[in-house]
Order: C-alpha cells, then sequence, then structure tokens
C-alpha cells in the first residue's frame, strides 16, 4: 500500500513538472518571439551598470523585458529608485514577484506585458536587453513617448538610428552596454 502511495506522489510529481517545463517553453518561444528572450545579466555587470546610470533617489527606472527582474531591484535596493519591470513571461514575473518579496525590496512593481503597449511618459531611465530588430521598433516608440532628457540603457546593442543620443559605451564581455541621452530638439 505504501508504496502505490510513493508511486502515486512520485508520477504526480512528474507530471506536475512537465507542465511547468511546457508552460516555461512556451512562454519563452512567445519572449524570444516578442523580441526579448530571457538571457540574465551578471550580477558584476548589473553593478557597474547601475553605477555608471547615476541613478537617483525617487526618480522613476523602468526595464523593458525584466526578466527576473534583478536590475529592477538592485535599482531600487541600492539606488533608491521607483522600480518597474515590464516582462512577457508570466512565471518569470511571477517569480520576480516571489524574489523581491523575499528580499524584502521595496518600490519595485512587475508587470506582465507587452513593453511596445508600456506608458513610457513617466520613466527617468530605461534599461533595455533587447535584440537589435526590436530595438530600431521601440527606439521609434521612446522617441514619441519619453519626456526630455531621459536616460536609455541598451545593453548587448546599440539603437540603431540614436548616434546623436549616444553619451558613452560601457566595454565589458560579452555585451557592452550603450547609454543615451534623449534630448528633444528646440520647438517640439
Amino acid at each position: 500500500m505504501i508504496i502505490l502511495v510513493l508511486y502515486s506522489l512520485l508520477v504526480a510529481a512528474i507530471f506536475i513538472f512537465a507542465v511547468l517545463l511546457c508552460v516555461y517553453m512556451f512562454f519563452s518561444i512567445v519572449s524570444h518571439f516578442a523580441g526579448s528572450p530571457y538571457v540574465p545579466t551578471s550580477h558584476k555587470e548589473v553593478v557597474q551598470i547601475l553605477q555608471k546610470a547615476d541613478l537617483k533617489k525617487g526618480k522613476i527606472f523602468l526595464e523593458l523585458g525584466s526578466g527576473d527582474g534583478r536590475i529592477v531591484r538592485e535599482a531600487a535596493k541600492k539606488y533608491g529608485v521607483r522600480a518597474i519591470g515590464v516582462e512577457i513571461h508570466p512565471l518569470l514575473v511571477w517569480y520576480s514577484r516571489l524574489l523581491t518579496w523575499w528580499q524584502k525590496v521595496h518600490a519595485v512593481t512587475f508587470i506582465k506585458g507587452n513593453f511596445f503597449k508600456t506608458d513610457l511618459t513617466t520613466a527617468d531611465t530605461i534599461f533595455l536587453f533587447l535584440l537589435p530588430k526590436t530595438l530600431a521598433r521601440l527606439g521609434e516608440k521612446m522617441k514619441r513617448e519619453c519626456k526630455n532628457n531621459v536616460q536609455i540603457i541598451s545593453h548587448g546593442f546599440k539603437i540603431i538610428g540614436w548616434e546623436k543620443y549616444h553619451i558613452f559605451t560601457l566595454d565589458h564581455r560579452p555585451f557592452p552596454t550603450y547609454f543615451y541621452l534623449l534630448k528633444r530638439e528646440k520647438g517640439l
């Protein structure tokens, strides 16, 4: 009898694991085609990037494609910003919220959503780790919606057509980080 119960528990555990793995893989594929495959940034790089960002307490830090939320949490914890992560992958949003609660980090919000539909008007700093094709599409949205002097940080890839906004590059391997300052031309 006990063997039957143990066997049933093992089969149930394997089934649950298989279902969760399928859900994870499905949303990983969806997020890849949405322009933001999940590739975590090392803690060392996160620290270096945020130091260079010169974030100010109380300002709004927005990450589009926030993955497990490590950059959002670090920005809120170390710099006192109001940090928002937008991620299409529901399991990563859930995991981000769990880690944020576990680490007792405040002023952090994670939104399950499409960053092409996200309001960018209030952000003071926007962090991106997206594919070049996605950056090109998003670049137009940022030019339309972002306020003057918003800092855009693109980890991994340049934003094509943004050369006039580029202020410096943090050169580290395997991915450099490009810093931009979106300045409105007079009369716009």
